[in-house]
């Protein structure tokens, strides 16, 4: 005989694994037994982190390209603050994709090769990070994807 025998309180205290099963069938079916961040969610958090520095330098090229004595400076520009619009409205949506989802983000800690952002998820904190290689490598992919999609409109404007 333990010392648990006779102890109806102890009786009480377990759970049947078809109890368990059925909640964790709830969890899921609400959309909140996943709690850490998907691969889509990282995704999006890296995005709405590199947005602003592709802005940031966006706003930098049209200065300089302002103060320049070129005769496409005005084509040039457009371009600029077409890309710029896009890149706004990016952030505008994934902003509003991590609210509805309940997941926020601060800058943690910047050291010299690395950039950390605490994420908040559903409950927990993850530390999320970001070397300056990969960014600078994302923003020039980004980049390069902006000024694809600009050139494939212009383009398909002036076919005719």
């Amino acid at each position: 005989m333990s010392k648990l025998d006779g102890n109806e309180r102890w009786k009480t205290k377990m759970l049947m694994t078809e109890h368990v099963q059925a909640y964790e069938k709830a969890e899921q079916a609400a959309g909140g037994s996943n709690r850490m961040l998907t691969a889509e969610e990282r995704t999006i958090i890296r995005d709405l982190i590199l947005l602003p520095h592709i802005d940031t330098m966006v706003t930098k090229s049209l200065r300089e390209l302002e103060h320049s004595s070129s005769i496409l400076k005005r084509a040039c520009l457009l371009a600029g603050e077409a890309i710029q619009r896009k890149v706004m409205q990016d952030t505008q949506r994934l902003q509003k994709e991590l609210k509805q989802r309940n997941i926020r983000f601060v800058l943690d800690e910047h050291t010299d090769f690395v950039i950390y952002h605490k994420v908040f998820c559903r409950g927990y904190e993850e530390r999320f990070g970001l070397t300056r290689d990969v960014m600078r490598t994302e923003i020039s992919l980004r980049l390069t994807k902006y000024t694809s999609e600009l050139g494939r409109i212009i383009k398909n404007g002036f076919s005719t």
